[in-house]
């Protein structure tokens, strides 16, 4: 295993779980800086130190030991910010299950409140600890909501710190469960991976080496507590190096972008992650005075992971940004899953990123072949995801026959590594198939399923899809990412990452179907004209017919926590007629016949 940073332990021994973590820093490093949380984006909290993050999670510990929690499962609704990462560990203290999970919002309770509530049934949740805010808002809607009723709830502030003296060491084994990361549920309803403090410990260790965390390194993270790329990159390995960790919102990276890189600028910032969209986001909504302030030399790994990575974003970005000191080699694509704790490859710091322009049409059935480097059309650019994180084991295998896939081949990702979790929370059938898979013809496992298509070139890993989101059309594959790309480019009243590309079946044939947002203000734009030029552009750039396009109004596609577009969801509320259009057109009228009739449907 991974050793820790030099400036870890005075022995160099590798702790076995987090309690043991956090306790050796207190004792060697009481007054070190932990973390710091920036209110609205820029003001400084004060500084969390690893003492008083010790007795901080002491006394909640010692609090949830006096109601014999230990076992139980606790959920943590917070806003980003300090309390949750004390809470967090906190639960871990006393032996307790924590559940990180998306706090509802007052705004928009009706969209939040049933899936906590089917997470609250599934890990049949006895505790949730949060904020009186938080607290108030569950006050309103316990009439309908029995489970809560059921539940002590927390407000971890009100916890009295003198209870610290009185927590008793729950002796936790490395391999005790130490926490439910409920998946994001991009293709399907969430789970609760089941974490131990051994795979949480193990793969910092892993994290430290591949990401080239150093003694002087600095973590700054808006990714959400929730998402298994804030909480384990952005909050927890900080913890396991002994480097300090800034803190912002993701309402606040949303707000201004700009703000994201500032911070880097003014606290020296060597490692920060976000997925593709925040580097999109941050090209568009940057200024030239911005510019002018930013100094991002010292960002040493650029992260970027958690959904589909665009090379032309990051080619952008670097054009935009190479003048404040942001490189190639910053940019660090990596590839992930909260069933493998959190990062399966990444780009090690200081290499390039590598791109590779590939035969689309010999992609398309599942054939890896080298455009020339003269081709210009008909390819596809697709960047890597880096190398295998330290000793983990990758296997490209057919999804159907489970046998190992050519070389030349796109097949399912299998990963084998202590990384992998123990399975899902109380689903032993899915636990059965997804993380104890074995290749048919050798024997060889157990394997992790992914669920993602893709392949290993030279050493790279590349990523092409989702197995369920998988376009197939006349016997060939279509991704959605790379179609959903075409239409946002074709006009700027199209929101940029915010539609969605999918399949139905119609007569006995697959069809294709675009549902994409428009800007706020659609008075003056030709509608028609758009959807026109829509089904032209797929059909020159994928060679695909389009068979129903929705404009839809902002509001409309569903995302996960981590920012990937849920398209079956969008599927079923298109199926459902229940999507909330500007306008609408489709081969077969009756398709768009089912939405409101003050929606405009488009005649040919």
């Amino acid at each position: 295993m991974t050793q820790s940073l030099e400036k870890s332990t005075a022995t160099q021994t590798v702790p076995s779980t987090l309690i043991e973590l956090l306790r050796g820093r207190a004792t060697q490093q009481p007054d070190g800086h932990a973390y710091t949380f920036l209110i609205d984006g820029k003001t400084e909290s004060a500084p969390l130190t690893y003492g008083e993050l010790d007795r901080q999670a002491r006394a909640i510990a010692a609090l949830l030991q006096q109601y014999r929690a230990k076992g139980e499962r606790a959920l943590l609704l917070y806003p980003q910010g300090l309390e949750v990462i004390a809470a967090f560990c906190g639960c871990l203290y006393a032996g307790v299950i924590a559940i990180p999970v998306p706090p509802p919002e007052s705004g928009r309770l009706k969209r939040t409140l049933p899936r906590l509530r089917a997470i609250v049934k599934d890990a049949q949740a006895t505790f949730a600890l949060t904020t009186a805010g938080i607290l108030s808002l569950i006050e309103n809607v316990r009439d309908e909501f029995p489970e809560f009723e059921l539940m002590h709830w927390i407000d971890s502030a009100t916890v009295d710190l003198a209870l610290a003296e009185q927590w008793q060491d729950p002796q936790a084994d490395k391999n005790q469960l130490a926490y439910l990361q409920y998946t994001s549920g991009s293709t399907s309803t969430p789970k609760g991976v089941m974490l131990s403090h051994f795979n949480l410990i193990h793969h910092a260790g892993y994290l430290q080496k591949a990401c080239g965390y150093e003694p002087n390194s600095v973590t700054l993270t808006w990714m959400p507590y929730f998402h298994d790329y804030g909480l384990v990159e952005g909050m927890m390995v900080p913890l396991y190096n002994g480097t300090p960790c800034y803190l912002q919102s993701p309402f606040a990276f949303i707000k201004r972008p700009v703000q994201w890189l500032k911070n880097i600028t003014k606290y020296r910032v060597t490692h920060s992650q976000a997925p593709n969209f925040a580097y999109d986001l941050c090209i568009r909504r940057v200024k030239p005075k911005d510019l002018e302030e930013l100094d991002l030399s010292s960002w040493q790994a650029a992260g970027n992971a958690a959904e589909p990575i665009n090379p032309k974003v990051m080619a952008k970005f670097v054009e935009t940004f190479s003048p404040c000191g942001f490189a190639w080699e910053t940019f660090a694509p990596a590839y992930g899953l909260a069933e493998y704790t959190l990062l399966v490859s990444t780009k090690p710091k200081g290499h390039k990123p590598v791109i590779t322009r590939l035969e689309a049409a010999a992609l398309e059935k599942d054939k890896i072949v080298d455009a020339k480097p003269e081709r210009e059309n008909g390819i596809r650019t697709i960047a890597s995801c880096g190398r295998l994180v330290c000793d983990t084991k990758v296997a490209i295998v057919h999804p159907d026959t489970l046998i190992r896939c050519a070389p030349d081949e796109v097949g399912e990702i299998w990963v084998a590594d202590p990384s992998v979790a123990q399975g899902y929370w109380q689903r032993e059938e899915e636990t059965e198939r997804t993380f104890r898979a074995y290749i048919q013809d050798s024997g060889e496992g157990p394997f992790l399923r992914t669920g993602d298509l893709g392949f290993l070139k030279d050493g790279e890993l590349y990523i092409t899809g989702r197995i369920k989101d998988l376009i197939i059309m006349r016997g060939t594959n279509h991704y959605p990412q790379d179609i959903e790309w075409t239409v946002q480019h074709l006009h700027p009243a199209l929101r940029p990452d915010y539609g969605a590309a999918f399949s139905i079946e119609d007569n006995g044939e697959e069809q294709l179907v675009i549902v994409q947002e428009v800007e706020r203000r659609t008075e003056n734009l030709d509608l028609k004209q758009i959807i026109g030029d829509i089904r032209q552009e797929i059909a020159e750039q994928h060679e695909i017919p389009v068979y129903a396009i929705v404009l839809a109004k902002s509001g409309t596609i569903l995302k996960t926590a981590s920012g990937k577009i849920q398209r079956r969801a969008c599927r079923q509320n298109f199926l459902n007629g229940t999507i909330n259009i500007v306008a609408a057109w489709s081969e077969n009228p009756e398709l768009v016949a089912k939405f409101s009739p003050a929606d405009e449907a488009i005649e040919e």
